[in-house]
Parts: structure tokens; sequence; C-alpha cells
């Protein structure tokens, strides 16, 4: 049987989980390579054989998503999937044209095929744009369910600037643990406010396994998101951050409109430095695409 080939667009992290879980074994398929956008330094790498199972013994090429549309050719690519965030609309389909026009299909992967179910209650917590206020809004309730006596542990969404192998499955429990993975100013941001609440919070690259061992530990796991991603777990509860500011934004970036339209609980942050009319806005907004989620 010919297998499909197949280049994944990403940018270290959503794009990799998506191979993890939808194409790792999946012997229909065979992905080429990974695109690198967003990260510097991430092309010219590989995704590191360890990490990309039985069917991938020399890994799998990282390329600038620059080269996409010679990648395509050279490589008789079949389809490219989509695999990062944050980003217009008009972003994600102009990226369409050039697959499309380069003669392959265009793919967005859906919660179905890419989200992992846990044994374990899973709050998630996400938002519609970077820098909503999830990563606050997700402290303060690990806060509250630490004050009911639930050991709670945190996931975050990946941030895999170093060595991938190494970087499989971390865990932080102790301020010490920052050094012994050699994380950026920026993953130190992430990480330092939950193991000084005392909570253990975990990151990486492979988000199964992961998964796995915070069960072992955890009464309650919260997903605390990354950029405007939707979950990489089935969650319990989920929320979605919105940020009044760029009122609008809720619904015209990807994937932020399908946290939204995911959300049981949607929460307008920011509502005191933003004006009455951007806050109706995205009122309105979140009528129209989830009736049914509570307003905070």
């Amino acid at each position: 049987m010919k297998r499909r080939r197949i280049i994944i667009i990403g940018a270290a992290g959503r794009d990799f989980h998506n191979f993890n879980v939808r194409y790792r074994q999946d012997e229909s398929s065979e992905v080429i390579a990974f695109t690198a956008a967003q990260i510097p330094n991430i092309d010219g790498r590989k995704y590191p054989a360890e990490l990309a199972g039985l069917l991938y013994p020399q890994g799998i090429p990282i390329f600038s998503e620059s080269e996409l549309p010679a990648l395509i050719k050279d490589y008789s690519i079949d389809e490219c999937v989509f695999s990062y965030s944050d980003v217009p609309y008009a972003h994600v389909m102009r990226l369409s044209a050039i697959v499309n026009a380069a003669g392959a299909s265009f793919t967005l992967l859906g919660p179905k095929d890419t989200q992992l179910r846990s044994t374990k209650p899973i709050i998630s917590v996400c938002a519609v744009r970077t820098g909503s206020g999830k990563s606050q809004t997700s402290r303060k309730i690990v806060q509250m369910l630490m004050k009911r006596g639930l050991k709670v542990v945190a996931i975050r969404h990946p941030m895999p600037y170093g060595n991938l192998a190494a970087q499989k499955v971390q865990r932080f429990a102790k301020i010490e643990d920052l050094a012994r993975y050699n994380c950026t100013i920026e993953e130190m941001e992430e990480y330092e406010p939950h193991i000084a609440r005392g909570n253990v919070i975990y990151a990486g690259v492979d988000y199964e396994a992961i998964l796995r061992e915070a069960e072992k530990e955890a009464d309650v796991i919260l997903w605390d998101g990354g950029n405007n991603d939707f979950s990489f777990y089935v969650p319990d509860l989920q929320i979605t951050v919105t940020d009044p500011l760029r009122a609008g934004n809720e619904v015209s970036f990807y994937p932020g409109e399908v946290s939204l339209r995911l959300a049981q609980v949607v929460i307008i942050n920011k509502i005191d430095s933003a004006s009455p009319e951007q806050v109706q806005t995205v009122r309105e907004n979140i009528a129209r695409a989830n009736p049914r989620a509570v307003v905070i």
C-alpha cells in the first residue's frame, strides 16, 4: 500500500503533538518533514528517532516554512497539515493557497484526531489570543483547588527549544529543576509561579507520556494552554479567556475561535482597562459563537 506523503507545518509545539498522536504509528501515512515558523533556530534540525518511533528510524527533518512550495514538489507531497497557533485567518488561508497551488491538499486536524483522554479530571484553560491572561487564570484555579485539599498537577503547552529527546517528559517541582532542564527565560516565567505555589508542573514533547506521569500523582490535572491553541487533552471543563483590548480577535484568529466554541465557561478579562464598547463587542461575539457558555 502506498503511504500518503505528508508535511506538518509547525512551530515546534502543536506540530510535534499532532505527529505523535495522529501519525507516529500510522502505517498508511509517511511524514516526510516538518516545517518551522515563529520560533528561531528550529529549522535545520531533526525530530529525533527516539521520539519519532519505529516507522522513522532516521528521525524527521525540519525545514523552514519558506521552503514549503519546493518541498511539496521535490518530495511529491500529498498533504500538508497546518499545526501552529495564534495566526489570523488570512495567514492560514494564504498558506492553504500556497500548498494547493503546489499540488497538495491542506488539512487542519481537530480535537477528535489529536486530544488524549485521561483517567483523572482535566480542567483546560485556553485563550483566544496570546496575552489574554490565561496563565494568571490557570494559577488562580490551581490555588482555588489546592485550598480544597486537592493535589493539582499542571501541564503546560510545549516550549521545546532545546534537546528534544532530553525534553520528552519534564517535571518541575523545585526551582532547581529549571536549571536542570536548561530552561529559557520564557519557560521560567511560565513554570516558576507554579513551583512557588507548591504545585508540580509538567511540560515537554511527548504529551501522552507526560499525561501518564501526571496521572500518577494528581487528583486533578490542569491544562495550561499556550498561545491560543486548544487543549491536547479531552477536558472535563473547558475555560477560555478572551481579551476585549483586542475585541474581534476571538472570531478572527486560528485556533482561538475553536477554544471559544468549545468552552463551557468564557472569561472576559481586562474589563478594567477595556472600553465598554470593546467589552460589548466581545460579549456579542461570544453569544453568536457559543450561546450556551457561562460568561464571567
